[in-house]
Formats: C-alpha cells, structure tokens, sequence
C-alpha cells in the first residue's frame, strides 16, 4: 500500500553497515535486473501474476501506470496508463481479464489486448484485493476513513461476468492484507486500525469472528498463510515485527525472530521450502518453519530503497523485487534465484 518516502537515519546507517554482496549460504541469489524506464519517483504496490501467459504486472501507483513484463525474456512488454493511482490486481486466465483496483473504481482490461473494457464504481480509497481462483471472484476493500465512514466494504467482484455481485461490511475505518482458505469458506483481514484480523466467511458473506492482536503488535499490515498447519503470519509496524496466529483458535502462539527495524508492503509462505519471505527494506527477511511454532531467521538481503514490494513464484523457482526510482538509481525489478 501506499507508504511515506520518509525513512529512518538508523536505517540508512544499518543498510551502509551490511554488504552488497551475497554470502555462500544466502538463500537467494540476485540472477537479474529488469529496467522499468521513464518512471519517476514514488512507490509500486503490488504485483499479479499471469502463469499461462507468463505475464507479470505491476502497479506503480505513484506513476499511474501498470507495467507489463514478458517473464519468458523479463523484459518490460508494454505499459498501461490513463490510470489514477493503481494498487492492486486480478488476472483471470479463462476470461482474459485484468482487474486493476485504481482507487475509487476496479478498471478492467481485455488480457490479450490490454484495451480498456469498462469500470465498475468503488467507494474512496479501492486499494486491498485478493482474487479466489476457484470461484473466480475478486475482493476489493474499500471505503474506510478516506470515504469519511467508520466501517470498510469488501466489495465482491466477478472476474467472468466483470459485475460487481455483492457486498461484505467490515466494521472498521482501514484494511490491509487478506488470505483465502482453500479447504474451507472463510477468508482473513487485517483490521489495521484496530490490530486484529477479522473472519469472514465467504459464503455467507459476512463477517463470523474478530481476532484481537494488539497486545503482540498494532497496525497490521501484509499477511501470509499456511493452510496446512493452521498459522497466519501478521507483519505489524507497530512495532515492525511479524507475528503468528493459529487459525483454529485465532491466538498468536509465536513471533518470528526480531530483525530490527524494517519496513514492508508484501509477505508470502511457501509451502514447499517452509519458507516466509518478507519483502522489505532495508532487508527482505527470509525464514525458516522448523514446527508450526518454532522459526529460525534463514537470511537477509539487503534491498534498495522501499523496496517493499515483491512476488514469489514457485512455478520458476523465482522472487521478484520491485525498486522504486530514486536519487540516481532508475526503476526496476530485481530477480532472485531460490537457492536450497
């Protein structure tokens, strides 16, 4: 999400402190760099994922424009504009259509051409999404404090039909990340202003529990999620820390190893490795799951400036770091290999 430019001189000092260089026995290897000309200063938010056409997208809301990256040469393919502050997306193979949350509507756009199709109407501030697969329906928050109401929508989209088909009230003023449960209905947000997460349940749409975690941290920002083994991850910046919930009883029952100061708009588990990636800066933290409680620090990479934003993709056994513009240093996106 959107975040001030503004970081810490403690951070700038620990981030000349570490080395540019990667060790032996770091879990990820820089293997390339994908310039992204013409962009000025300010941040990406979030990628989406095309796997059948081995498409990237990525939004950099600050330059109103969303990047497309052929991932076959990783070179930057085309560029959408005439957009307003994009945030987020969806991309449904079957129907061809990409979904782009742009702040108080969801554009959609033909994915074969990249023309413009139509827009579906949002409250102020259209920003979280996350798209199920399997019904192919697309979750947008929106509304919240900057559409002067003390509660968010969840508004549901079909990414077939490209209608909105209903609603979901969420009785807090700001959302953040979300994560689907696949062998169940129920789906989780962080309540950022009230750090907690809230359950839905997707089928009766409607909210079933609120989780309460202000007492491990506040602010809950991105999230990530380990059906198997029943634990969500919550990255809070207050303090910046990532904690662990068990999604059966919606307790925290661990934290991650404290990194120190970092800040971050993305976080994923991989199932396959037991691995959490952190995407952030001044280091994109990685660990370990040794239990469903028990967690080990495997590695930081030191990252560019607000570099918070990044996508694992398995499929090619590769992570993608957004870096923003900034001083001398042109936009692009780093690659990095997922070393064993």
């Amino acid at each position: 999400m959107k975040r001030s430019v503004a970081v810490c001189v403690s951070m700038i000092l620990l981030f000349a402190l570490r080395t540019q260089s990667q060790g032996p026995d770091e879990p990820l290897k820089l293997v390339q760099t994908i310039p992204l000309p013409g962009l000025h200063d300010g941040d990406f938010d979030h990628f989406q994922l095309d796997l059948p056409g081995q498409r990237l997208f990525l939004t950099a809301e600050e330059n109103a424009a969303v990047e497309v990256i052929d991932l076959r040469t990783n070179k930057v393919v085309h560029t959408i504009t005439g957009l307003n502050t994009p945030h987020s997306m969806a991309y449904n193979p079957d129907s061809k259509k990409l979904f782009i949350v742009d702040e108080d509507r969801v554009d959609i756009y033909d994915g074969t051409s990249l023309k413009p199709l139509g827009k579906i109407p949002m409250k102020a501030h259209a920003d979280a999404s996350i798209y199920d697969p399997v019904a192919k329906l697309f979750y947008v928050g929106n509304g919240g404090k900057q559409a002067h109401e003390d509660y968010c929508l969840l508004s549901i989209v079909d990414t077939t039909s490209g209608e909105k088909v209903g609603d979901i009230k969420i009785d807090v003023d700001q959302i953040e990340a979300m994560a689907i449960e696949k062998s169940g209905t129920r789906l989780f947000v962080n309540m950022t202003t009230t750090s907690a997460v809230g359950v839905v349940d997707r089928e009766k749409r409607t909210v079933i529990a609120t989780w309460p975690n202000a007492e491990a941290g506040k602010a809950n920002g991105p999230m990530a999620f380990d059906e198997a083994n029943h634990r969500l991850f919550v990255v809070t910046r207050d303090p910046n820390k990532v904690i662990v919930m068990d999604t059966n009883s919606g307790k925290v029952v661990a934290n991650l190893p404290n990194t120190g100061q970092f800040i971050s708009d993305d976080a994923v588990y991989d199932p396959s490795t037991k691995r959490i990636y952190v995407a952030g800066s001044p280091f994109l933290n990685i660990f370990q799951q040794r239990s469903p409680n028990g967690y080990q620090l495997l590695g930081q990479v030191p990252t560019s400036y607000h570099a918070n934003t990044a996508i694992l993709i398995p499929e090619l056994n590769q992570y993608y770091v957004a870096v923003n513009h900034h001083g001398n240093t042109d936009a692009m996106v780093q690659v990095y290999k997922i070393l064993p």
